[in-house]
């Protein structure tokens, strides 16, 4: 990632899908707020649709779905970890935002190999090629997120939604950086609030 001559933000297609995915996952496994709502996990074949909407579909999903539930629960757990970083870096506390990452390229034993792809084009991949889905997936997160956090300005574009009664993360690949917001809901419902303040009825 970097910034170009017009100031627009050049995030590379691979890493931002890897931080898509953990956005994704973050928001659909971990409990809180979203939307001015409580949130609970989803629980067996909710969680399984849960984290096929999250996670586009490959040849591995389909042997998660046969290992069962301890894939999902490894899945939730790293979403737990990734949690942990995106709070971090809304609050500015850096050494915790690394340090979470640490935990989490640890725990998913990420690490740099080349792999043969479609049209026998060689392809970078953080994980093995006979990881389980939940390895795989998790490894491919916490990479990008390094890439992201260790890069300097741009970890700003990792957030967690300022809006009232949500908790839910995003990532800004906007040209200004302007996004606050997991959602254009959210955004509705604060600028809704303010309108209602600004008229004397309160927010």
């Amino acid at each position: 990632m970097s910034e170009g001559v017009t100031g627009q933000v050049v995030f590379d297609s691979h890493v931002v899908a890897r931080l898509e995915h953990a956005v994704a996952l973050v928001n659909a496994l971990t409990e809180g707020e979203a939307r001015g709502r409580l949130y609970a996990v989803p629980t067996g074949g909710e969680r399984w649709a849960a984290i096929e909407a999250a996670v586009p579909q490959d040849a591995t999903s389909a042997l998660a779905r046969v290992e069962g539930a301890g894939e999902a629960d490894r899945l939730a757990e790293t979403a737990r970890r990734m949690r942990v970083v995106f709070e971090a870096i809304a609050t500015q506390e850096w050494d915790a935002a690394a340090d979470g990452v640490n935990v989490l390229l640890r725990e998913t034993s990420a690490r740099p190999r080349l792999d043969r792809g479609d049209g026998g084009v060689w392809r970078l991949h953080f994980h093995g090629a006979n990881d389980t889905f939940a390895s795989g997936v998790g490894a491919s997160c916490a990479t990008a997120l390094a890439m992201v956090v260790g890069g300097g300005e741009l970890v700003e574009r990792l957030g967690v939604c300022t809006a009232g009664r949500c908790d839910r993360v995003y990532v800004d690949v906007s040209r200004n950086g302007a996004r606050r917001f997991c959602s254009g809901a959210c955004q509705s419902r604060v600028k809704a609030a303010t309108f209602r303040a600004r008229r004397g009825g309160g927010a």
